[in-house]
């Protein structure tokens, strides 16, 4: 396959196309894909009329295949496979069904968050249900000298509530809640940059800083990481396969119409201890 790669903006993301994931990928072609994700940490394959099957080989290319904590939202034959979706009419368990969605990254809530995500378009809305995408290497590079020499090697701690903020953070959160203290600036195993990694969402609170400097500190973070210019928002097209590097990104979702059908299918690769 001869790969055509082009930037889609200058924060982040690149188109590849040329390239079928019906097939096989052999080494070369891994390869180039590989290193396009990490330079680029967001990768948009459009044009892709891809299985469950294929949207999970294409997935093991990168590693280990996880599977949700989210019960609810696993097909009983791929419980590795979750849907993201508003549309009740298919027999299907989903989750994060409408709304507009914080900040996040994939399960930074546990001991192993996810290495990279994959989500398939099956049905998009007209308007409405973009994935916006923050560069955090580009957040980490903007922090003040004072945050960075504060909070070196700090940690803070992720909690996700399933039933009480599947998209927006609630005042309080279940005691019983998944959490897991992470590291505030993550280093990048295969690139070995820092990237701020906190986010909106899922993170709680600084550990061995007081209740409100921590809030301060935090809001700061989350402020600089969601600068526009660190930001590629991506509309959605039927056939759009998308990867995005967990380990150096953050996403949200914008608001759309409850009543347009979207429905995305997402496989996930399990990733390493985050440090």
């Amino acid at each position: 396959m001869s790969l055509e790669i082009s930037k889609l903006s200058p924060a982040l993301g690149a188109k590849i196309e040329n390239l079928d994931l019906c097939q096989n990928l052999d080494p070369k072609t891994f390869g180039i894909i590989h290193d396009a994700l990490l330079e680029h940490l967001v990768l948009v394959i459009p044009d892709q009329e891809v299985t469950v099957e294929q949207q999970t080989q294409f997935a093991q290319y990168f590693g280990e295949i996880d599977t949700p904590m989210v019960s609810n939202a696993q097909d009983d034959d791929n419980p590795h496979v979750m849907f993201v979706s508003n549309v009740r009419d298919m027999g299907l368990r989903t989750s994060l069904e409408d709304g507009e969605m914080m900040f996040h990254s994939d399960r930074s809530f546990a001991e192993h968050p996810f290495m990279a995500t994959t989500l398939y378009a099956l049905e998009v809305p007209p308007r409405g249900g973009n994935t916006l995408f923050a560069n955090c290497y580009r957040a980490y590079d903007a922090v003040p000298d004072r945050i960075q020499k504060l909070l070196k090697n700090s940690k803070a701690v992720h909690v996700y509530d399933y039933d009480n903020n599947q998209v927006q953070k609630t005042v309080e959160n279940s005691p019983d809640a998944p959490r897991w203290a992470q590291p505030i600036f993550r280093t990048h195993p295969e690139t070995g940059k820092k990237s701020v990694y906190v986010n909106r969402l899922m993170t709680e609170y600084i550990v061995g800083i007081e209740e409100q400097e921590s809030s301060d500190i935090l809001k700061e973070l989350y402020d600089l990481s969601e600068r526009e210019e660190f930001i590629y928002e991506h509309k959605w097209t039927v056939g759009d396969l998308l990867i995005w590097d967990n380990r150096c990104t953050m996403h949200a979702r914008t608001h759309f119409d409850p009543n347009q059908r979207r429905m995305l299918r997402r496989v996930t690769i399990r990733g390493d201890r985050a440090f």
